[in-house]
């Protein structure tokens, strides 16, 4: 099914009447028999609504925080407020160089001391401990003031910036000379250095892929020294393959990235078009559609039996068309709009009530097919498919940390009290996503609506990732799988359909080997993960040259490299599979005082699950 422009308008014009009825209900007296649940699913859908389509801006919070003299007895936090274990990051010294120069200073003060160090970003969106230097005595490098774009080459195609720039002022800046990155991450608030270390990436098979790291040719890293007679810290160009495969994801274990060089290619459009279809047949097409359209990707609503499409190829650059990307999910919200969202949520878990989520789902894929997903064709609206415009304003989005007032805010902005959720991203290979979404479907079938509550959260969302030669890039030709939902405020409490999320998340990591991203995930999709990465041995000598003392590593990145006997998800803890510390092995790990126990997946036997029951 395509969705014209007469369509979208013809959709908007029946939820606008459907809201305007709901306004009279709430309007009226209420009677003694009105249903509490209905009434707070008519207001809740509103605020969906609203939230889907008002447009406003706000102020994140800076990742580190200070008490004394702005960078003494420091704590470090994530865009999400909270960690995986939900326990706070500390340090004892945070410095914030503005050149290579002062970076290696920093460096080298903490190779001096003998400091665990790790190096934050301007926003630091992993959701994994990757910037935690482990106790509270270690140092913290931001990479804020690292923001140059130290030199475009039109002649060689390239660019070489500092690892603190961010995406869209990088991608914007090339532009000016005619030029593209190929490919990046959807959301545009990260930084270069987090991009390549963390193996970000958007969607393509084609070429080299979508990764960002698989473009850079060449980095300047800042690594400790032992040696006085060095001065504690040394510049490693690095410029050969066998570096540059460590260099390219490295988990930040290596040392600093202080610039990176990028290849690009000449500026150019994209044709977007989405499509929405009947999944019957999505795990038959999924592999063929990311070998047809160069940047497609399909976001899939199980419980609705409907996946959305993106077709998007590459076009002559005189074809007609200003288009941009201004993703909904990235806009930034009304503090008030985010809560109701939120607590309208919170009832939905409180009740038992998935049937309010679904109505909630179904609300949310109408709006997105009528409002384009976010994209906007001329005149800064959207009016119908085809949407062509140029790479860099196709590519990546996000408007919500654009600050104008303290009213407004991204979604999952912890200052809002709005969004707060898991996500589950692991990368399954092209020879076994099909039998992956068999079994995600015979678990839709056996309960549908489990799934309205990730389709909230924009679905599952299946991107495609190119094999890379990087030692901790992704070893084969992949689709990513992207499921993002609820996480209650309180750490024992568990979700609706908790063995849902959990046997699908078992299903990637466990029976389809899937390859976690490194800067998402619980704890759980980490276990085993170093065993999957051929290079890894490799990786490791070029980490024990680079820093032998092991200074930029911790005990989250020792556990994620099968380094540390601790375990990344070993927690004997009660409740701990709640929250993806562990994996249930008694019901103490579960909630049994709500009824939550430890049983067997459904779908999947050797899948240890949390569920509802007797």
């Amino acid at each position: 099914m395509m969705m014209t422009g007469s369509d979208s308008r013809n959709l908007l014009q029946a939820h606008s009447a459907q809201l305007k009825s709901n306004f009279v209900i709430l309007s009226a007296p209420f009677s003694s028999s009105m249903d509490a649940c209905k009434l707070w699913l008519i207001a809740s859908s509103l605020v969906h609504w609203l939230l889907l389509l008002k447009t406003s801006h706000g102020t994140p919070l800076p990742p580190v925080r200070c008490l004394a003299n702005g960078s003494f007895n420091c704590t470090v936090s994530g865009t999400y407020g909270t960690w995986p274990d939900r326990s706070p990051c500390r340090a004892a010294r945070a410095l914030f160089p503005a050149s290579e120069e002062e970076l290696v200073t920093a460096v080298a003060f903490g190779s001096r001391n003998k400091m665990k160090m790790k190096v934050v970003s301007k926003s630091s969106h992993s959701m994994t401990k990757l910037v935690c230097p482990g106790g509270d005595e270690g140092l913290i490098i931001s990479t804020q003031k690292l923001d140059r774009i130290v030199q475009v080459d039109p002649s060689t195609k390239t660019v070489v910036v500092d690892s603190g720039v961010q995406l869209q002022d990088l991608v914007d800046s090339v532009a000016k000379f005619g030029l593209s990155l190929p490919h990046s991450p959807y959301w545009n608030g990260l930084s270069i250095g987090g991009v390549i270390s963390t193996g970000a990436h958007g969607s393509s098979l084609f070429g080299k892929g979508s990764a960002v790291h698989e473009y850079v040719i060449a980095m300047r890293l800042i690594v400790p020294s032992p040696s006085a007679e060095e001065g504690y810290a040394r510049v490693i160009n690095v410029t050969s393959e066998a570096m540059l495969n460590a260099a390219r994801v490295s988990l930040g274990v290596l040392g600093v990235v202080s610039q990176a060089t990028l290849a690009l290619e000449p500026l150019f459009k994209r044709s977007v078009r989405i499509q929405q279809k009947a999944d019957a047949s999505l795990e038959d097409e999924i592999v063929e559609h990311g070998r047809m359209a160069e940047f497609g990707d399909v976001a899939w609503y199980p419980s609705q039996k409907t996946a959305l499409f993106r077709i998007d190829n590459r076009v002559p650059v005189d074809t007609p068309g200003e288009g941009v990307n201004e993703f909904l999910g990235f806009r930034p919200e009304a503090t008030a709009l985010l809560r109701m969202l939120r607590m309208s949520e919170e009832l939905y878990e409180a009740t038992n009530n998935p049937a309010g989520k679904c109505t909630m789902s179904t609300l949310q894929v109408d709006t997105l097919v009528m409002a384009g997903m976010g994209f906007k064709n001329q005149l800064q609206k959207f009016t119908g498919y085809p949407v062509i415009g140029f790479q860099n304003k196709i590519q990546t989005t996000g408007t919500c940390e654009n600050v104008l007032d303290q009213h407004h805010f991204c979604p999952w902005d912890p200052q809002a009290h709005g969004l707060f959720f898991h996500q589950t991203t692991v990368s399954i290979s092209l020879d076994r996503i099909r039998d992956f979404i068999v079994d995600v479907k015979k678990l839709r079938d056996m309960n549908p609506s489990a799934f309205c509550g990730a389709e909230l959260y924009y679905g599952v969302l299946l991107r495609y990732v190119r094999g890379s030669m990087a030692f901790l890039g992704k070893s084969e030709d992949s689709v990513d799988v992207d499921i993002t939902y609820y996480r209650s405020r309180d750490a024992h409490t568990p979700r609706l359909n908790q063995d849902v999320y959990e046997e699908i998340e078992q299903l990637a990591v466990f029976k389809y080997r899937g390859q976690p991203h490194w800067g998402k995930n619980r704890n759980v999709a980490f276990i085993g993960a170093a065993e999957k990465y051929p290079g890894l041995a490799t990786f490791l000598q070029v980490k024990q040259s680079l820093d032998s003392e092991g200074l930029f590593s911790s005990e989250w990145s020792d556990a994620m490299l099968g380094l540390s006997s601790s375990g990344v998800a070993n927690s004997q803890a009660k409740h701990c599979a709640l929250e993806g510390l562990c994996l249930c092995s008694s019901d103490e790990h579960c909630a049994p005082e709500k009824k939550y126990y430890c049983r067997p997946g459904r779908v999947f036997a050797n899948a240890r699950v949390c569920r509802k029951g007797s």
